[in-house]
């Protein structure tokens, strides 16, 4: 290993020239080859060969330090011998030198342009216990021999590199300097420790702990390679198999399953791109371990591709006639989206190829909207599939998951397309202006695609990751309200509104409908074991519920059913007929009057307004009371920031044209006004009511009552022009509902009138159109005042 005895012969100076060494611990008894390459590095091994050839090996504790200093080194080096050194190109050595003896580094002599250094040279500390470092140096061998036989890059000549040392001293260094996979810190100690036993039984500790390492890796290893084998076995196997059941014409279950599978793919009629990402899917399938778990995935993957309708359509029923009998068996009035389904079917005769429309029911509850999607279906002879979209918030539930999220499926859209087994059916996609958003994504930008006619035809599931053709599908939707809808949404589909049943009409639904399919539910027959008169559908219309759809009435109609219910499980078997008295009795007193406008209107300052609302428009009152003050106006009621600007608008035109009205023009420098609107836990704001304000105010100052039975609706202006509002068809029916004949409106709004109010409420109604307050104030205001109690 060493030449000790030229070791020997060579004077050791006191003062030495240092090399830093970075990562690198020389033991003594080692030759190892270095590589220097700072500056002061090579002048000292420079100076080194041109003398006695000896340099201080000392490693750094830092060894991204440059220049270490004396604190930069560690205590304990090795006395270095160079044997050999080659000069590089970059100026650079390398060498190779032999680790003498341990040494101490004292205080530095030198440190430009190299180290020179004090040092003490350190003999072998044997001690008295020869026998325990002869046993522990027996120990460290064998565990030495035992790691490198387990460590594969290690040659199996390295575990006679201390056959020929004796000394135990010479043994751990030796060992120590041969393992390189010794931690630095670990080496630096081993070189620390001066007493050989003390060194031999460190060396044991850390070259058990490495054996103990090595095994444990050795036996995961083999672990391994026999589960290798063994499933390399088992394909082998499998393959040999497949070619003798070939050979003799048989089949396995899973071959069949592959054949069943892609015969389905070839019939399924995909589209091509579908169709070679099925077959690639399939091929993948094939070479696969059942009990894997990518096996599952793709089988799953594979069964939705087969489950979609690419080809699968129903034939639309283009009878146009029977059409329009179906859609007036299942509804009561609704017009205008009867026609407007009547012509769809005719465009539809007339070009088969043409694209779907996307209709949008909008209107209160209870009126139908649901349900006409199902009657549409059965018109056009088309399956019929309904999601709710109400607090829906996940994007996923539209487009579907990735396949890399475990338990990933399709969204709805795709779900719906199975369920119908279809690719034209009717989708109704309900509540859509109840969508939510969250960290999720945002479900209505997903509908974008839905419902966009120029782009559904390639839509993108993100589990089937094909295109399908969406183009096909009537997607119908529903919602009460348009505020709550993207507008990029709300362009994408046709409105239809739906403001709600005429009395009349309600009294029809509840004939041909409500009152059947509660006899029903109630084990009854209606029109043997009761007869519903139609002046007791109407009381139940008019007097129990105030409402523009029919559930109430539905409701209502239940708990009639339910009292008879109860007299014939009494035993009480005669048919029984409803009448007007038979509703009271049962119900008890009608929860609304329609005397009551009439009441309220009877005293100066109180006028009768109408108001859109979500659940199909409502009457509602605005008072005026003046009490003593200093020209203050109070308004309460709950109003909206534009009510309340109505009510200053009102005020302001009431004092400019006091004087012409018969009001005193001092009246407002020595009076307090106080506007309510009643109902003050329900928010209220709007323009449409300036007009009710305004006359309110004239006929609180004039003291004139309103005339009986009358509501109005329009903005007011400053010049005293009325303008158009909205809702025209909702607040009409309110009125009519709460038994109101006489209503005043903006001329503007002739046309809405005309349009959308149904014909029989225009019968029974006196309509005045107005342009200016004063035309209001002509109509609305009794010609004399009252007498002032």
């Amino acid at each position: 290993m060493t030449d000790e005895r030229d070791a020997k012969e060579l004077r050791v100076p006191d003062v030495i020239g240092i090399l830093p060494l970075r990562g690198t611990v020389l033991f003594p008894h080692a030759v190892v080859p270095l590589a220097a390459g700072r500056a002061s590095s090579v002048q000292a091994i420079e100076e080194a060969t041109r003398g006695s050839r000896l340099v201080g090996a000392v490693m750094q504790k830092d060894p991204s330090e440059n220049a270490p200093s004396r604190s930069g080194l560690h205590d304990i080096g090795t006395l270095a011998l160079i044997h050999k050194v080659l000069k590089q190109p970059d100026g650079s050595l390398r060498l190779v030198v032999q680790g003498l003896s341990r040494f101490r580094l004292g205080e530095f002599v030198q440190d430009a342009p190299f180290l020179r250094a004090r040092i003490e040279t350190i003999a072998e500390d044997t001690g008295p216990a020869d026998l325990e470092a002869e046993a522990l140096a027996r120990s460290a061998t064998a565990l030495f021999q035992k790691v490198v036989a387990l460590t594969p890059t290690l040659p199996d000549e390295l575990a006679s590199v201390t056959s020929d040392v004796s000394d135990p001293g010479a043994v751990a260094d030796v060992i120590a300097a041969s393992l390189t996979s010794l931690a630095l810190p670990l080496r630096q100690e081993l070189l620390d420790i001066i007493n050989v036993n003390g060194r031999l039984a460190r060396l044991v500790s850390a070259l058990g702990k490495e054996a103990e390492v090595l095994e444990l890796g050795s036996k995961i290893q083999s672990e391994i390679q026999s589960e290798m084998s063994k499933t390399q076995r088992e394909y082998y196997l499998r393959e040999q198999l497949k070619a003798i059941q070939k050979e003799l014409g048989d089949s396995d279950e899973r071959t069949q399953e592959v054949d069943q599978l892609r015969e389905k793919i070839e019939q399924a009629g995909m589209t091509e791109e579908a169709k070679t990402e099925a077959l690639r899917e399939l091929d993948r399938l094939a070479k696969m371990n059942p009990a894997a778990a990518e096996y599952t995935v793709v089988r799953t993957y594979l069964d939705w591709l087969l489950a979609v309708p690419w080809q699968q359509e129903t034939t639309d029923s283009i009878d146009i006639d029977a059409a329009g009998r179906i859609l007036d068996e299942d509804h009561e009035g609704l017009e205008k989206i009867k026609d407007r389904i009547l012509e769809y079917l005719a465009v539809k005769k007339m070009r088969p190829a043409g694209k779907d429309p996307i209709l949008c029911f909008v209107g209160p509850p209870g009126v139908g909207k649901t349900s006409l999607g199902r009657s549409i279906a059965r018109a056009l002879g088309r399956r019929f599939h309904r999601i709710s979209l109400g607090g829906m918030r996940d994007e996923a539930e539209i487009r579907g998951h990735r396949r890399t999220y475990i338990g990933a499926l399709p969204g709805q859209i795709i779900h719906g397309l199975r369920r119908a087994g279809s690719k034209n059916p009717v989708f109704m996609l309900d509540e859509i202006d109840k969508l939510g958003m969250d960290f999720r994504g945002d479900p209505a930008s997903a509908l974008l695609e839905v419902l966009d006619p120029e782009q559904n035809g390639t839509f993108r599931d993100h589990y089937l990751d094909v295109a399908f053709d969406l183009s096909r599908v009537l997607f119908v939707t529903t919602a009460n309200v348009m505020d709550t809808v993207p507008a990029p949404l709300r362009d994408r589909m046709e409105i239809i509104h739906l403001a709600g049943y005429t009395e009349e009409e309600k009294i029809a639904i509840a004939q041909k409908h409500l009152v059947p399919k509660q006899a029903t539910e109630h084990g009854l027959v209606a029109g043997v074991d009761v007869t519903f008169t139609p002046e007791a559908l109407r009381l139940l219309a008019r007097g129990y519920t105030r409402e523009a759809g029919v559930r109430n009435l539905e409701r209502e109609i239940a708990s009639v059913w339910r009292k008879i219910a109860r007299r014939r499980a009494a035993g009480q078997v005669e048919p029984v007929t409803v009448t007007p008295d038979v509703v009271t009795g049962f119900l008890g007193v009608p929860r609304f009057e329609f005397e009551e406008v009439q009441e309220r209107t009877r005293v100066p300052g109180v006028v009768t307004g109408l108001a859109w609302t979500p659940a199909g428009g409502d009457i509602l009152f605005v008072e005026a009371s003046r009490m003593k003050g200093r020209g203050n106006l109070t308004l309460t009621g709950q109003l909206g920031d534009v009510m309340k600007e109505s009510v200053q608008a009102a005020l302001s035109w009431v004092r400019a044209n006091a004087v012409r009205l018969g009001i005193p023009a001092d009246f407002w420098e020595n009076a307090d006004i106080h506007v309510h609107v009643p109902a003050g836990a329900i928010p209220k704001d709007g323009p449409s009511a300036g007009v009710t304000m305004a006359t309110a105010l004239v006929s609180l100052l004039t003291n004139r009552p309103v005339q009986g039975g009358l509501a109005m609706t329009g903005e007011i202006s400053l010049s005293g022009r009325v303008l158009p509002v909205g809702g025209i068809k909702e607040k009409v029916l309110a009125a009519h509902r709460a038994g109101v004949r006489t209503i005043v409106l903006p001329r503007r709004n002739e046309k809405n009138l005309i349009e959308d109010v149904p014909a029989e409420v225009r019968r029974v109604m006196t309509m005045h159109l107005v342009d200016s307050i004063d035309d209001v104030l002509g109509v609305a205001l009794e010609a004399r005042a009252v007498a002032v109690a």
